[in-house]
Parts: C-alpha cells; sequence; structure tokens
C-alpha cells in the first residue's frame, strides 16, 4: 500500500519537531526561546518556534544546527527557508513546525508573541 505525502511527512509529530529545534537554538545560545501551538488560529502550521540571536554570525549558527538536528533526529524534510542572506530574520519551514529565528532587534520590532499572546505555550523543556 502506497502512503500519502501527509502520512510520509507527518511520521514525527510536530511537538517533537519543535522541541528538537527548541534544544538546538539552546545548544547554539539562542535566547528567550518560545515554542507556540498555533495550530487552532492559524490552519497552515501547528507550531512556532521563535528563537533570538545576538548576530548575524549566530543567527545563521543556530538556523544551521536547528536544520541539522531535525535532520538528525526526525523525518522531516526542511520545505523551504527563507531570510539566510539577510540574516536578520529567518524562517525554517517543516509543513506543521515553522521556526522563526530573529535579531534582538528585529523580534522587539514585530513582537509575534504579541500577535499569539491567546495561543499555548508549550513547555520544550519538558518534551527531552
Amino acid at each position: 500500500m502506497n502512503k500519502t505525502v501527509a502520512e510520509t511527512v507527518n511520521k514525527t509529530d510536530a511537538a517533537t519537531v519543535a522541541a528538537v529545534a527548541a534544544r538546538a537554538a539552546d545548544d547554539k545560545q539562542g535566547t528567550n526561546i518560545i515554542v507556540l501551538d498555533v495550530g487552532d488560529i492559524l490552519a497552515i502550521t501547528e507550531m512556532f518556534v521563535v528563537v533570538s540571536a545576538s548576530n548575524s554570525r549566530q543567527l545563521r549558527t543556530i538556523a544551521n544546527e536547528i536544520t541539522a538536528k531535525i535532520r538528525e533526529e526526525s523525518d522531516r524534510p526542511l520545505l523551504r527557508s527563507e531570510g539566510m542572506s539577510e540574516q536578520q530574520w529567518v524562517l525554517l519551514d517543516y509543513g506543521d513546525v515553522v521556526v522563526h529565528i530573529f535579531s534582538e532587534e528585529i523580534r522587539e520590532f514585530y513582537e509575534i508573541e504579541r500577535l499569539y499572546q491567546d495561543v499555548p505555550v508549550v513547555d520544550w523543556q519538558a518534551a527531552s
């Protein structure tokens, strides 16, 4: 029996992938790491992982570490990424998990947590 694309992509659940991403960011000294369960209000994804980086070099390092750890620990493909050349806001799209890595200044400007203040915050450290 052939598996659908959704079945293939969803072998590792969103909470697990989000926790892997958050831990990888933490390993590279990402700060203010938060995982938001946005599935009830957004039809396109289940979880946001939001991370701050102190400079563009650290932002790139965090993005590379997250990509490597998710590839290593799950079966989840990176569907697309944006912002690596600008190194102010990198988006890593894993389907039902979207990782946002911000420079500290850009995160303060966009205040993404304020936009999603009513969604549950996931304890990514407990998922270890």
